[in-house]
């Protein structure tokens, strides 16, 4: 079917497309690089976790990022937001926010 986008396999093992949450969650290169290939087009990245300078197109991206990160955590159950190893805080402590 036209326009219908692959799926991405799922995984958390070493190597997999997926960090796991002890290593700060979010997808690895490995995952960006299947799903930018079963998606033509797209345009996503990996996390930045770096050092950036203010005002770059990076820090935007954390900036954008942790934005919506933030209204996810807020969204998510009391036992997720207050649980410092689920996935949405390993992920926005990854990014720096």
């Amino acid at each position: 079917m036209p326009g219908k986008a692959k799926a991405i396999r799922k995984t958390t093992s070493k190597g997999g497309n997926y960090r796991p949450t002890k290593k700060g969650a979010g997808m690895t290169k490995k995952g960006v690089k299947a799903y930018r290939a079963a998606n033509p087009g797209s345009k996503l990245k990996t996390a930045v976790t770096g050092k950036v300078k203010k005002g770059s197109k990076a820090a935007k991206r954390r900036k954008s990022y942790c934005a919506r990160s933030l209204g996810q955590l807020k969204k998510s159950s009391a036992k997720t937001r207050n649980n410092p190893d689920s996935r949405i805080r390993q992920a926005r402590k990854r990014w720096r926010c």
